[in-house]
């Protein structure tokens, strides 16, 4: 079977003034549908530049990305966003929610994006909001949330349009333990149902939760990758 995810030797560089600094060298792995991985090693190890580049929020100095059997190193900047709208759900350690918005129209943003009509976005939000537990606070703004309720927003946004692949960026850094230990249980569950997941954490109780772990150092996966 065709993996989710395949990396051939990918790289990212960044100028810094007049020197060219490596955050990834030549990363190869593959991601089958349905592992729930973490991603872990020191700061600076490339952990968030690796996520970056698989939820193409940016594009490779060198190699190959392919999700699902195509090769998406190389689309250009509207293509990278539809495809990311359609495919990739994201989490981050920061919420990112729109403060403007209540908990139901911060679910609907990706399906607004992606041309889903009003009532169907509505009717989707309603079922996901539920799905996190937070129907009561279906009209809260982030502002009326805990940090807990906010991250459990931002997963249900994350589902919204039924991506290929969940990303999450240190999803409990800005969580007291027990809050964590609530959202970690919601990706438990969602690995459960058979969402591919792949998590950077600096947290190893929450990387032993996972099914998988890669490691990395200095811009490469170290051996012994589990």
């Amino acid at each position: 079977m065709t993996p989710l995810v395949r990396l051939d030797r990918l790289s990212r560089a960044y100028a810094k003034g007049a020197q060219t600094v490596a955050a990834l060298r030549g990363i190869s792995l593959e991601i089958a549908r349905g592992e729930y991985v973490a991603i872990m090693g020191p700061s600076g190890s490339g952990k968030s530049t690796l996520l970056h580049l698989l939820g193409l929020l940016d594009t490779p100095t060198e190699g190959s990305y392919l999700l699902e059997g195509r090769e998406v190193s190389g689309l250009d900047d509207d293509e990278r966003s539809r495809l990311r709208n359609r495919s990739i759900g994201f989490v981050f350690q920061a919420f990112n929610l729109f403060p403007q918005l209540d908990v139901l129209g911060n679910v609907e943003v990706p399906m607004l994006y992606a041309g889903v009509p009003a009532a169907e976005r509505r009717r989707r939000a309603e079922a996901l909001v539920e799905q996190v537990g937070l129907g009561h606070r279906r009209t809260h703004r982030p502002s009326e949330l805990s940090g807990g309720e906010m991250q459990r927003v931002a997963i249900a946004r994350a589902l919204a349009n039924d991506p290929l692949l969940i990303l999450a960026d240190e999803p409990t850094g800005n969580l007291d333990s027990a809050t964590a230990d609530a959202v970690v249980a919601m990706f438990d569950e969602l690995h459960r149902q058979g969402r591919t997941i792949v998590m950077v954490t600096h947290n190893p109780d929450l990387g032993r939760r996972t099914t998988r772990t890669i490691r990395l150092r200095d811009g490469r996966i170290q051996d012994g990758a589990d």
